[in-house]
């Protein structure tokens, strides 16, 4: 799975010039010696998130995060996990209740190297965050679980300049309509 995870960090440098330092960063934690799935590797350690949009592609389901206290995607630890990508679809059902989730499009959707607070014995550390497109089944009707405050599904267009919003979530919003608003019709999914 490392390769197949490498062979997606190089395609996202080349699918998002401009991120490619953040590309260069996953990849240099995936050459560590360190094991970099678990999270008792406190200078930084991967997860997997799902950007989890409706059906129809034009809902995304957003977590009022407990511990965080922000409006986020679904995700977490890999746990030594390798497969980011079934991370997030793990995750995402974990924490939504939604069955019948799929990954919506091949590969990355979106890098995030973020800080995560102290909380408790745990000292703060990074997440480095490979974030995945991933479509709702044709039920969605969610569930709260107890790692969230509240779920919601949102239009996405309304996130792109929400100014209350995490800057990565804005951007996961302008990827998402970027790539697929051209190709999908409204019903189509």
């Amino acid at each position: 799975m490392e390769s197949d995870l490498r062979r997606q960090l190089l395609a996202y440098r080349t699918l998002w010039p401009g991120e490619a330092d953040v590309a260069t960063e996953f990849i240099e934690l995936l050459d560590d010696a360190q094991d970099p799935f678990v999270r008792a590797r406190l200078a930084g350690h991967f997860t997997g998130s799902a950007w989890l949009v409706s059906r129809e592609g034009g809902r995304v389901l957003l977590t009022h995060h407990r511990k965080l206290g922000r409006w986020l995607q679904l995700g977490g630890h890999a746990d030594g996990d390798r497969d980011l990508a079934l991370v997030a679809l793990k995750e995402a059902e974990e924490e939504s209740g939604l069955g019948g989730l799929t990954l919506a499009a091949p590969g990355i959707l979106d890098l995030d190297r973020h800080w995560i607070p102290e909380r408790g014995e745990v000292p703060g550390h990074w997440h480095y965050d490979a974030r995945y497109a991933v479509r709702a089944g044709a039920d969605e009707a969610f569930v709260v679980s107890e790692e969230s405050l509240a779920l919601a599904w949102l239009p996405i267009a309304e996130l792109l300049d929400d100014p209350q919003l995490e800057p990565s979530m804005r951007r996961m919003a302008h990827k998402w309509l970027d790539r697929h608003q051209a190709t999908s019709e409204p019903g189509n999914p």
